[in-house]
């Protein structure tokens, strides 16, 4: 279990709430999420995120990290609450 401010992620049970409420990702998010919390410190490029969470190699076109990215902003309500763009490199988990 990994736990950021209020967000919690449970990985037996692959499931994240907020305050308690179940949020509902796809798999796709579930394992950026995880990826970001397990890594809290670490940037991760895009072509980190797309090697890691879909085993491929990296291509050129970044559409598909930045659109589960999206995705899992709006489903967490995020607002730059928990993960941080860092501009010209990748993506974080926001500084406590």
């Amino acid at each position: 279990m990994f736990k950021f401010k209020d967000l919690v992620l449970d990985s037996e049970n692959h499931t994240v709430f907020i305050n308690d409420k179940l949020i509902e990702l796809t798999a796709k998010e579930y394992s950026i999420l995880e990826l970001l919390m397990t890594n809290p410190k670490k940037v991760f490029t895009k072509q980190n995120i797309f090697e890691s969470i879909w085993s491929e190699e990296y291509v050129v076109d970044d559409r598909a990290v930045i659109v589960h990215i999206s995705n899992l902003r709006n489903k967490l309500n995020d607002e730059d609450k928990y993960i941080k763009t860092v501009w010209g490199i990748g993506y974080k988990m926001q500084d406590n």
